[in-house]
């Protein structure tokens, strides 16, 4: 992956690229366990976890929140001449960022690349030049796009949403702007195009049609997806659940809704999901909860790395430092067959205090080096198959005799009751909770 920098300009200046010294090290801008070219299993560390950065969090949020201005005046914004000229400035910090950080994968909304113009033909255009400056970096670089989508929830005109608008006019807009958007990326050759529905829900049942809203959203995606198919676009469509914020209640809210969604509307030989951690606890779940789920149903695609603050209760976007949490979830990555088109996309963004520019590389290496740990202790159970063997006996009653007539659905009612003659001892075999949760321990440890 060759450096790249425009001139003499260099937006993170003293800072090189980071590499890996191991967990001795007491740099902190190196990585103390992901170690790209290292093989796990049989795939180099890079290729298992496909690491991504989001365009949105680091190079568009500025620190502001409802309760303060913002703390991070971005130089690539503060010193452009107008939009245009800020969004390329943007752009090269982005790629000498990448290619410093030595990722190579990134994910990007049409309006963090591209400012919005006085018209939709007008956003396109904007679109399309800075797309055009974007695959000359990629060429130059070899970083590559893991996924784009269109951002539908910021401008006021999606307040009540944009598939799911009750106005027809506002549902042709959002219409252009994803077109636009998968034409986009298409021409970057990106391997996933997202759909987070980010304000398709409601804020209050009482004015609010939810099948009609439902429909909608369906025929939309229906439509985006023909026409990307008729484009040659042979990548994934991931819908990313949420249950709420900014909505009260929204329509993705986590995996379980969206694969019934997909069944009901005949989308779900096309469509993935992205899973957030920090919206699989907003929903209630845990973040390896939400990957079992979409293993189980045969939707899993990508993953938006993260965490919450469960104390917050709402969207804080933090980057992953649970060794615990990277572990579990590297399992049923694992498990699931691991990632094809999709990656580990860190949609997180640096702390409001966080204001000095090697924060944010120091953000990225913590939350990469707690995947790399995650992804040696998933291979550890995998490999020696304690974890796996036992849940395959706990279920064992199932894979001989009537237990395997019943799996197999060759079994009435009748004769199932007839089977339950008596009582006994049954379902008084022990879970073995706490014995397997101090083997992970261990494994943790490696042990």
């Amino acid at each position: 992956m060759a450096d790249y920098f425009v001139g003499s300009k260099k937006y993170f200046p003293g800072i090189g690229r980071i590499s890996y010294e191991g967990p001795k090290s007491e740099n902190p801008l190196a990585f103390k366990f992901y170690d790209p070219e290292k093989v796990v299993g049989k795939k180099k560390m890079k290729e298992h976890l496909r690491f991504a950065v989001a365009y949105w969090h680091s190079f568009c949020a500025d620190g502001a929140d409802p309760f303060g201005a913002p703390t991070h005046p971005h130089p690539w914004i503060t010193n452009a001449k107008s939009p245009m000229d800020a969004a390329e400035h943007k752009m090269d910090a982005a790629f000498e960022f990448f290619t410093k950080l030595g990722v190579e994968f990134y994910a990007f909304h049409d309006r963090d690349m591209a400012p919005e113009g006085a018209s939709p033909a007008e956003s396109e255009q904007n679109l399309q030049n800075l797309v055009a400056k974007a695959k000359e970096r990629q060429q130059a670089t070899g970083v590559k796009l893991l996924w784009g989508t269109a951002n539908l929830f910021s401008h006021p005109r999606f307040m009540n949403g944009a598939a799911t608008n009750p106005d027809f006019a506002v549902v042709s807009l959002a219409a252009a702007q994803v077109k636009a958007a998968i034409d986009a990326t298409i021409e970057l050759g990106g391997q996933g195009y997202t759909f987070w529905g980010g304000r398709e829900g409601y804020m209050s049942i009482l004015n609010t049609d939810l099948k009609k809203e439902k429909d909608h959203l369906a025929r939309f995606l229906c439509m985006a997806r023909d026409y990307a198919r008729k484009q040659g676009f042979t990548g994934a469509f991931y819908i990313e659940p949420k249950p709420m914020e900014p909505t009260k209640h929204q329509y993705d809210y986590d995996v379980e809704t969206v694969a019934g969604f997909l069944r009901a509307y005949g989308l779900d030989q096309d469509f993935r999901v992205n899973i957030e951690a920090n919206h699989a606890e907003l929903a209630g779940h845990d973040f390896v909860h939400e990957l079992e789920t979409a293993a189980s149903l045969g939707i899993f695609g990508s993953v938006d790395a993260n965490r919450g603050e469960p104390r917050n209760g709402w969207d804080t976007d933090q980057f992953p430092s649970s060794y615990y949490e990277t572990a579990l979830a590297m399992h049923a990555i694992l498990k699931a067959g691991g990632f094809t088109t999709g990656g580990l996309n860190f949609d997180a963004k640096i702390r409001r205090n966080s204001v000095d520019p090697a924060d944010l590389f120091e953000a990225h290496i913590g939350g990469m080096d707690s995947f790399a740990v995650g992804l040696e202790v998933a291979q550890r159970i995998l490999g020696d198959g304690k974890l796996g063997n036992f849940v395959k006996t706990r279920y064992a009653s199932f894979d001989t005799g009537n237990g395997a007539r019943f799996a197999r659905g060759e079994l009435s009612l009748e004769e199932l009751a007839r089977l339950g003659s008596s009582y006994g001892t049954a379902g008084l075999t022990s879970g073995k909770q706490e014995r397997l949760e101090n083997i992970l321990n261990q494994y943790l440890l490696g042990l």
